[in-house]
Parts: structure tokens; C-alpha cells; sequence
């Protein structure tokens, strides 16, 4: 039996002692490659020549067999990229994967279910993400990233990757970087931790997750800011958790409301510094009350602090965690909103009796994130690099939001209600009460601007119709003629 393995085929085989022809064992073989899906459509295979060099035989029953494959249709060639599976395999091929007919009931069912699962897993169809201009969401100011510097950094521990470090890395991330994270967040947020309490994830999205999969058996209920952040809906829901809507107001998430509805629910998720997406901060009294039904209620609180860094009236607002005395709160934060999202590093603060079940939790879902950005972190803090990006960015950001907001004056003449904290990278414009904001965002995306409805924020009925308008990626001049293209669609 020999063999012959070329880049991204499988190991090809033929007998010399089987009696049958070379060039039919070969056109057999990529004919059952192809139909079995193991070859797939417009992959390239390899030249006669290296096949032939491969197997070690002459060139001859190579060439065979490939003619005989490009004059049934299995193989097609290309100027400029050699020979290629057929893009279109004969519809009469013998032997090949039968799809079963729509018509099968079990067929039918699992078409239904596999849309269902989609269905609430996407909600709407996106059309606000379809641009990076304005007003995209929680796209910070890339062209202001301070590159020079990161490539620096990120140049310098490339050229000296020890062998340790370009292996399997501990699941908790980077020990200096936790460190790092640490005395940040003790310095930054009041977060009371240890480095030994950080785990390095690729963001909140997948600290959510842990989360999910680590506190909670399917059916636990969870208590659920309405509105809230979709992305926090997606991971209960991928975890079986019943989620329970609790308005928000003024003060933060209405504590007294989620017990009524659920008093024996298994954790709540909150963003209470910066309330995505209404923008409220938590009262301090309904924090105390919130950290008081955790107690009590053998309850867990998940702190959202996706953007806390950029308050633009006064010091940021403390952290939840820094308040919890009873180790109730886990707390999550990311980079992607102060560097840039495709940075993919974020982090999560566990109590220390649940810091084991973090690490068993981060370790099956990932394993561990990217070494290399992880060491350029722990630089880009520790020289100060993060700081002054911090402060530039916060008076960037507080420049912006006040030019949409007086576009939002010159161009909409009072249909835009503007809401929210003096915070973050967004803010939300209520609409009048009979229009519809999916359909608005649909219209807005046809003239080139991302607006982000609020409507799919509600697990529950939505009270209110508004827009999510980012304003981080954006400058003053396109901030002007995106309100004035939104101006258009309602």
C-alpha cells in the first residue's frame, strides 16, 4: 500500500498487487473523495507531476486518471490555478451523499429547529452593523489608537518568544498581566482582588459565558436588566437559563420588582455604572439593597463594566464589587472598548472560593488567549501607555458626544429624545411613540448609517421605540451628516 499526503488532501491510496489498474485505483479514489465531502468544490488538488512524485509511480496512470476525472466532471481546470475539484459535481454520480427530501418529516423537523435556535439566538436581522461609520456601537476612536506604540510592543516580544511562551499557557492568562489588571482596577474601579482572582479572557462576550456554563444549571432563573445588553441574552440563553425581565429605572435595576418576580433567583446580570443600553448609573441605596438579596438570597452578581473608564462628569463611578463584603460579585471588563475590538482580551474578577470552578470553566470553553497580545498588555499598562490613552480618549469622547448632541438639536427638531448618563461611547434618542425603530435603523442602513434599535434590548414587551447611536468611531464632521441622513428615515 503506498501513500501520499500533498497540503490539505487526504492521504491517497493505491495497491500495486490489487491487479487493477493505477490510473482506475486513482480516479476511484478522488471520485469517493469528492462525493463523500472529504474534497471540496473548487479545492485545488495537486499537479500530475507531485502526485506521481508522491506516490512514487510514473507520471502516466496520473495523467489517466485525471483526464478521465475532467471528462466526467469531477475535476475542472483553471488558468492560473492548475487542476481543481469541479464546482459543480454531475448530478448522476453513482455512490454519492443523498440529501434526504424535504418531504421526510425528521428532515423537515430539524430544518425547523436548527431556524427556531437561530432565531433566538440573532434576533432581527442586523442591518446596523453592515457600516463602520456613524453611528456604530461600541467602536471606539481607531484612527486615535496610539498604533506606534502598540506595534512597538507587540514587535518586541515577537522577536523573543521563548519556547514557553509559544506553548500552552496557563488558562488564568498571563501572571503579570493579572497583576497588572489588578492594581488597576483596585487604583481605577475601587475593585477589591488579588491578581490570583483575575482570569484573562477574549472579552465579555465570553466571560458571560463562563459564567453562564460555571453559576447556573439549565432552568436556574436569572434576573435580566429590561432593557438590556443582547449579548448577555444570547449567553443565558445558550446555557438553558430561564431569564426574568426586571425593569430598569432612574436608580438602576428595580430590586424590589425582581423579587416579586423571582425572589429565589440564582444570580442577576447588572451593568450598573454605565446601564447598557439606557445609560443610568445604580443609585448607592439600590446597590446596598441588591448586595443585600445576594446574601441573602444565596444569589450571584454579575457586573458588566464594559465601559466604565469614560465619565465625563466627575471620576468614574465605583465599582459593585467594591462594596461586596460576602464574595457575591463577579465582575467583568474588556479591552476591546478602550483598545479596539479585534484585540480580543478582556478579564473577570471571581470570588477566591470560586476561583478553582473559573479556571475548570475558562479551561474547557478556550483553553487560554493569545500569549503574544497578552505580553504587550502587560507593557502597554506597566509603561503607561494605557493611562494617557484613557485620558485622551475620555476628552475625545466627551468632545463627540456633545457635537451629536447638537446635531442632534440642529437636525431633528425635538424627535429625538436624548437620554443617559454623561457616559460612555453611546448614548440612546427615544423615538415618538408610533414609530418603529427596526424599521428606522433598515431605512438608515440604506443611507449608510449604523443605528442600533432599542426594541431588541427587551426580553420583555418594549415600553419604548428608540435608537443606540455610537459615538466613539466617529468625528465631529461625520457625526453632522449622519444625523442628518438619520433625519431622513423618520
Amino acid at each position: 500500500m503506498t501513500h501520499a499526503s500533498a497540503s490539505f488532501l487526504p492521504p491517497v491510496a493505491i495497491d500495486p498487487d490489487s491487479g487493477m489498474p493505477m490510473y482506475q485505483q486513482l480516479s476511484d479514489w478522488f471520485r469517493r473523495a469528492i462525493l463523500d465531502g472529504h474534497l471540496r468544490p473548487g479545492q485545488r488538488v495537486p499537479s500530475t507531476r507531485h502526485l506521481a512524485g508522491e506516490l512514487n509511480i510514473s507520471r502516466i496512470p496520473v495523467l489517466s486518471a485525471y483526464d478521465q476525472l475532467l471528462a466526467e466532471g469531477y475535476l475542472e481546470t483553471f488558468t492560473g490555478s492548475g487542476t481543481c475539484v469541479a464546482r459543480a459535481i454531475p448530478s448522476g454520480a453513482p455512490g454519492g451523499r443523498r440529501l434526504r427530501s424535504a418531504s421526510n418529516g425528521e428532515s423537515v423537523g430539524a430544518a425547523r429547529r436548527i431556524a427556531r435556535r437561530a432565531a433566538q439566538l440573532h434576533g432581527p436581522e442586523q442591518t446596523w452593523l453592515d457600516s463602520l461609520g456613524a453611528f456604530r456601537v461600541g467602536m471606539p476612536a481607531l484612527d486615535r489608537f496610539p498604533t506606534a506604540i502598540w506595534a512597538r510592543l507587540v514587535n518586541r516580544h515577537a522577536r523573543q518568544l521563548t519556547v514557553e511562551q509559544m506553548s500552552y499557557a496557563d488558562p488564568a492568562g498571563h501572571g503579570p498581566l493579572r497583576e497588572a489588571i489588578a492594581t488597576y482596577l483596585g487604583a481605577s474601579r475601587a475593585v477589591r482582588c488579588d491578581a490570583s482572582q483575575v482570569l484573562i479572557t477574549t472579552g465579555s462576550q465570553q466571560a458571560l459565558q463562563i459564567c453562564a456554563h460555571v453559576l447556573l444549571d439549565a432552568g436556574d432563573r436569572v434576573w435580566m436588566e429590561d432593557p438590556g445588553y443582547p449579548g448577555a441574552h444570547q449567553a443565558f440563553r445558550t446555557a438553558g437559563a430561564q431569564m426574568v425581565p426586571v425593569p430598569v429605572d432612574g436608580d438602576g435595576i428595580d430590586v424590589e420588582e425582581g423579587m416579586r418576580r423571582a425572589r429565589g433567583a440564582r444570580a442577576v446580570y447588572i451593568s450598573p455604572s454605565h446601564q447598557f443600553p439606557l445609560g443610568t448609573t445604580m443609585t448607592a441605596s439600590r446597590r446596598m439593597q441588591l448586595l443585600s438579596w445576594a446574601e441573602r438570597d444565596d444569589a450571584w452578581i454579575i457586573e458588566d463594566d464594559y465601559d466604565s473608564e469614560y465619565r465625563f462628569g466627575g471620576k468614574p463611578v465605583a465599582s459593585l464589587q467594591g462594596l461586596d463584603t460576602a464574595g457575591r460579585v463577579i465582575y467583568l471588563g474588556t479591552f476591546s472598548k478602550v483598545m479596539y475590538p479585534s484585540l480580543r482580551v478582556g478579564y473577570m474578577v471571581v470570588p477566591k472560593d470560586l476561583v478553582p470552578a473559573f479556571h475548570a470553566g475558562r479551561d474547557a470553553i478556550d483553553t487560554f488567549s493569545s500569549t503574544l497580545f497578552q505580553l504587550a498588555m502587560t507593557d502597554f499598562i506597566r509603561e503607561g501607555h494605557f493611562a494617557r490613552h484613557i485620558r485622551t480618549m475620555r476628552a475625545l469622547y466627551r468632545e463627540r458626544r456633545v457635537a451629536l448632541i447638537q446635531a442632534i438639536d440642529r437636525w431633528m427638531g425635538g424627535r429625538l429624545e436624548v437620554i443617559g448618563a454623561d457616559a460612555g461611547m453611546q448614548l440612546v434618542g427615544l423615538l415618538p411613540e408610533d414609530v418603529d425603530d427596526i424599521a428606522v435603523s433598515r431605512e438608515a442602513a440604506g443611507h449608510g448609517v449604523s443605528v442600533r434599535p432599542l426594541s431588541p434590548c427587551y426580553l420583555g414587551t418594549p415600553s419604548r421605540s428608540g435608537l443606540i447611536l455610537g459615538y466613539g468611531g466617529v468625528t465631529p464632521a461625520q457625526i453632522d451628516e449622519g444625523v442628518r441622513r438619520l433625519s431622513l428615515c423618520f
